[in-house]
């Protein structure tokens, strides 16, 4: 210890680092974008940031939703703590899942809610995993779940999704041991950021994968409603699902619910039952009227279509934006992200990788975008910034293609 830790640096679990908690000097790929979006903004002034890194809804939630919110505060049954979830929610929910998918679920045994999905993936781990067990996670993808397997002394078996796979895991090559000691199968469809969706014969692989070596499912079904290839496929629509895990749903993305926080569990009710358990030791539960206010979003599925509609346009532009400037971008068949291949340099300047591309980016046209390194070199844009209407962002596209054509990337 130096003599100016507190008395307390040696007491600090292994889980977060120790005695050294607090002494990495590693700076993390997005507190490098925060930084070098300040570094463009104090360098340029006059030049607009052009943001396309922001993960999360732009628009607030839906009038209709607000207003049931404001009406609800003032009931005097809302008050109190709601525990592991009021009916009417429940019951929303399960309405959701069968108008939408044609999924029926039982309100009481089959469907919980969570404080955001987020605290789901974070409690799940804490139902399956003992010290040595592991959990099979996809990368790039969402670390909450895999964290979690490390606190409790598990290990994350990383799966990563490559294009040559059409950005599916390989199921097929996981060692046998690896299989042996897994508990958890953590996906994510529609994928963040990749853009792909699940098709039925994936889901059914899976499953029978889960089958087989005796493991359970955990799909995040986060951007479930933002899926342009066709029908929203839910993980639960697939016969013999329900038997391997559960999926979880959250009300942000197709709700314009963001900072909200609420979503849902939904699938085999022992699973659910567990994860109950141990949410009740975490959580006294999400404000009743904030959970009224969810029902009545997920009695109106028409929001998501809207909220689709919307980040469909906006993808379909920014894919045409790309490709003029040397990018070789496709509709993604979901979420609000593009994932598409970094550029190797510019004239005179080559990138070793893809947060050497974005940190370019942003230092030389104050454009931002996120990069990924887990499974080749990526660039994820989000269409998730702000503009009042279309023809805000059809200027928006116009100053990014005049911007990034600049740079003349090589590819």
């Amino acid at each position: 210890m130096s003599s100016t830790d507190p008395w307390f640096q040696s007491l600090f679990a292994d889980r977060i680092g120790g005695a050294n908690y607090g002494k990495s000097t590693k700076i993390y790929k997005f507190e490098k974008i925060k930084r070098a979006k300040r570094a463009a903004l104090a360098a340029h002034p006059e030049r607009k940031l052009l943001d396309f890194g922001i993960g999360e809804n732009d628009d607030m939630a839906p009038l209709l939703v607000r207003d049931f919110l404001k009406a609800e505060v003032d009931k005097v049954e809302n008050r109190g703590y709601a525990d592991n979830g009021i009916a009417s929610y429940k019951e929303a929910a399960a309405g959701f899942m069968q108008k939408v998918f044609n999924v029926n679920l039982d309100p009481v045994t089959e469907i919980n809610h969570c404080i955001g999905s987020k605290p789901a993936y974070a409690m799940l781990p804490a139902v399956f995993i003992n010290p040595g067990d592991i959990t099979l996670m996809t990368v790039p993808g969402y670390p909450v779940a895999g964290t979690h397997t490390e606190y409790y002394g598990g290990k994350v078996h990383r799966l990563p999704l490559l294009a040559e796979n059409n950005f599916f895991p390989d199921l097929d090559n996981i060692p046998a041991d690896v299989c042996e000691k897994a508990k958890l199968l953590v996906i994510n469809y529609p994928n963040s950021p990749t853009g792909q969706v699940a098709t039925r014969d994936f889901y059914k692989k899976a499953i029978d994968f889960a089958h087989k070596n005796k493991i359970i499912i955990v799909q995040d079904a986060a951007h479930i409603l933002l899926s342009y290839d066709g029908a929203p496929l839910s993980f639960l629509q697939v016969e013999g699902a329900r038997e391997v895990g559960v999926e979880v749903h959250s009300m942000s993305k197709g709700f314009n619910m963001i900072g909200w926080r609420l979503g849902f569990v939904a699938g085999h009710p022992k699973i659910v039952q567990a994860y109950a358990d141990v949410k009740d030791n975490c959580d006294s539960g999400q404000f009743m009227a904030i959970q009224q206010a969810g029902a009545e979003a997920l009695r109106h599925p028409e929001i998501g279509e809207q909220v689709r509609e919307k980040y469909r346009r906006r993808l379909k532009k920014l894919v045409a934006a790309l490709n003029q400037v040397g990018f070789q971008a496709n509709m993604p068949k979901g979420t609000y992200f593009l994932y598409i291949k970094s550029p190797k340099g510019c004239i005179g300047q080559t990138f070793a990788n893809a947060e050497e591309a974005s940190q370019f980016l942003i230092t030389e046209q104050s454009v931002c975008c996120v990069p990924w390194d887990d499974a080749g070199s990526f660039l994820r844009f989000s269409v998730t910034y702000i503009a009042k209407d279309e023809a805000e962002e059809d200027a928006l596209m116009k100053e990014t293609v005049d911007r990034l054509g600049k740079l003349k990337l090589q590819f």
